[in-house]
């Protein structure tokens, strides 16, 4: 199933429900220790369940951008496909473009955007519109 962010009327291709969970179990297994949203509770629980209100977008930003920093010491072939199930791999295995040189960088949206930045655009359209941001199928 294809998902995509939602801000009021502007929508943001991600790409299947796999890719976007797969981003969020390598958070949660690469930096929060197998501990979903320990460390991370806007993105974790609130912005992955389906709904990150526009208020909380000033603390969900600091969380991404430190994701975004830490993400850059992990190598491509560190990713969590699956933190429910570990040993799951992604569909491409390890062919990857070679322009992916770190789990900052890995995650590329059906619409070849880097998803860290089309999260960092969300966020700013959500604040500037004053309105929540969703995952929607």
């Amino acid at each position: 199933m294809s998902v995509m962010i939602q801000v009021d009327f502007l929508l943001y291709p991600v790409g299947h429900s796999d890719f976007l969970h797969a981003f969020f179990s390598t958070i949660c297994g690469q930096l929060e220790h197998g501990r979903w949203g320990s460390k991370y509770p806007y993105l974790m629980n609130c912005l992955y369940q389906g709904r990150l209100e526009w208020n909380d977008i000033p603390p969900a930003r600091k969380e991404l951008e430190e994701v975004a920093r830490r993400l850059k010491r992990y190598p491509p072939s560190s990713v969590v496909w699956d933190i429910d199930d570990p040993a799951r791999q992604p569909p491409w295995g390890n062919n990857i473009s070679e322009e992916i040189t770190s789990l900052a960088n890995y995650f590329v949206t059906s619409d070849g955007r880097d998803l860290i930045e089309v999260l960092r655009l969300a966020f700013r359209d959500a604040e500037e519109l004053r309105h929540c941001i969703e995952i929607v199928s």
